[in-house]
């Protein structure tokens, strides 16, 4: 699963992966630093406590993109 986010604070796209085949869970900020995770569920956790859907250009993906969040965590709990 990848997003890539217009946010309002640079030129470069929000890039969020979450490659479960590949073990790759990790987010290229705007400014290209970025943030890697030992799992999924950290890495929705620090989205969910650092990201706004004001920061970005199309607040719906954000949305979008927490609706599929919320949807990965349920499958992985094994409910779908």
């Amino acid at each position: 699963m990848e997003f890539s986010l217009d946010s309002f604070d640079g030129a470069l796209p929000v890039e969020i992966t979450i490659d479960d085949d590949n073990g790759r869970y990790m987010i290229r900020k705007s400014d290209t630093s970025g943030e890697f995770f030992n799992s999924p569920k950290e890495l929705i956790q620090w989205v969910k406590a650092h990201f706004r859907e004001e920061e970005f250009c199309q607040p719906n993906e954000f949305r979008g993109m927490l609706s599929r969040f919320a949807e990965y965590e349920i499958s992985e709990q094994g409910y779908l």
